[in-house]
């Protein structure tokens, strides 16, 4: 059940953030439908925003960082865990993409 629910939880934050992660670099290329496929879109987004000279894209690709961060965590954590983990990552791709556009 509780990879069940881990692979949901993910295909949620993939169908709510890919298409405005993939956006904010130009990306309209579909992508895969496995949790590594999207940490690989956020860690992507996350390493080009980086380069940017824009101050906000910055703080954007922090925030990313933190998200692929918990979400690679979550892959591996304990049942008790990755609902917590998932919900920060949630929160931190929400800021990333609020201060990037």
């Amino acid at each position: 059940m509780a990879t069940q629910t881990r692979t949901d939880t993910f295909a949620a934050l993939r169908d709510c953030f890919a298409a405005d992660l993939a956006a904010l670099i130009g990306d309209q290329a579909p992508r895969g439908t496995t949790p590594n496929a999207f940490i690989d879109l956020v860690e992507e987004v996350r390493d080009v925003l980086a380069a940017s000279s824009i101050g906000t894209w910055r703080e954007a690709s922090e925030e990313l960082d933190r998200a692929a961060g918990h979400l690679t965590d979550a892959l591996t954590s304990t049942d008790g865990d990755q609902a917590s983990l998932l919900a920060w990552a949630r929160t931190h791709l929400r800021d990333a993409v609020a201060t990037a556009s």
